[in-house]
């Protein structure tokens, strides 16, 4: 009789285990093939008895609906059934970082490390963690931790990167940007971030042989980033190389002619930047004058001391006037404060840049005391 209870037992638990598993692949199929809302409203009514998985798939599901309570309700469930797994840790903790609850989320990570020490996953969430409280010394342990791991994700490299670049380590940045560049695919976005974060890093050391080839492949991967169009403009202004400059301003008038230029471009863009006594000088140049026959400013010379404030500009100035009179279309001004000064000085279209830049530093000595 006992041997008759002991096996009707071990098939009535062996029945229960099999019924488990269906549904634990059942979800995992569903899953795969995201169907998130199927497991919600098919899975979520008669849940107690599931297995450690099964709820962890349900789980899943919220999370990728955004439903940060009931994800963490289900992660629960399945770190309580089964605290070996580090599956349920992480997606709670990740939960938690998207909440703003970064300490604790800090706590899962560590859980789920503990419990699988090789997931890149895992050491990128807990770097982002520490970066969102500003302990930037352990963010980048973890994010140089997720980079020893296989299958690292695109996110740590360039986390690396970017703090080194916001503790103005412009070295250290840069050399992470260029391990970035040899791994991370050139089909995804983030390739392009890191080309134009090289561009610009090695721009403001003056490697212009080092950035304009940089800028080169960004732009034939995404003909549209026009941004490095003004990068490229800027790097041979600074060698005189205003011919090879040409075709990259046109692009620029053409993308504003279609409206497709926006932020700082939509209206002018950077076309050089040099130093002069100590100041640091950006030229603008503006596309054109959508208010035909009104004054405006057409290029302009920024002189910026070193707390980052315009203590003088130079521009020149469509004159209506000048030109019923035939004289020149621009004539070079300056504004300083409410001051503006009219330097007698004229230029057309064809100006020589040389010439434009000289006149204006010319005007940053006398009117800059």
């Amino acid at each position: 009789m006992k041997k008759n209870i002991l096996t009707f037992i071990l098939i009535f638990f062996s029945l229960a285990i099999l019924a488990q598993d269906k549904v634990t692949n059942e979800l995992k199929n569903l899953s795969d093939t995201q169907q998130f809302d199927k497991i919600i409203s098919q899975y979520t009514s008669e849940y107690k008895d599931f297995s450690a998985k099964s709820l962890y798939y349900i789980g899943l599901a919220y999370y990728m609906k955004e439903d940060d309570t009931n994800c963490i309700k289900f992660m629960d469930l399945a770190i309580n059934k089964d605290s070996k797994d580090p599956a349920p840790a992480y997606i709670k903790a990740s939960t938690l970082n998207y909440m703003g609850k970064y300490n604790e989320a800090i706590t899962y990570f560590q859980n789920a490390i503990n419990l699988n020490p090789n997931d890149a996953e895992s050491y990128s969430g807990l770097g982002d963690s520490y970066y969102q409280i500003k302990e930037f010394n352990l963010s980048l342990e973890n994010y140089k931790k997720a980079t020893l791991q296989k299958e690292c994700p695109n996110r740590p490299y360039l986390m690396l990167a970017q703090i080194y670049y916001e503790q103005k380590e412009n070295d250290k940045a840069l050399e992470a940007y260029y391990t970035a560049k040899s791994k991370i695919s050139k089909e995804s976005h983030s390739y392009i971030n890191v080309l134009f974060n090289i561009g610009l890093l090695e721009s403001l050391k003056g490697n212009y042989e080092k950035a304009e080839p940089v800028f080169i492949e960004l732009i034939q991967l995404d003909p549209a980033d026009y941004h490095s169009y003004a990068k490229l403009i800027q790097i041979y202004y600074s060698r005189k190389e205003y011919e090879k400059a040409k075709p990259y301003k046109d692009k620029l008038y053409e993308a504003y002619a279609k409206g497709e230029l926006k932020d700082n471009l939509k209206d002018m863009f950077c076309y050089d930047q040099f130093k002069w006594n100590g100041y640091q000088v950006q030229a603008f140049e503006r596309y054109e004058n959508k208010n035909k026959g009104n004054i405006y400013n057409k290029h302009l010379f920024y002189l910026i001391n070193d707390s980052g404030q315009i203590v003088l500009r130079v521009q020149t100035e469509f004159s209506p006037i000048s030109i019923e009179l035939g004289g020149t279309k621009y004539l070079l001004c300056a504004s300083k404060g409410n001051t503006h000064y009219n330097s007698g000085i004229g230029f057309n279209d064809d100006l020589n840049y040389s010439d434009l830049k000289t006149e204006a530093i010319k005007l940053f000595e006398k009117y800059n005391k």
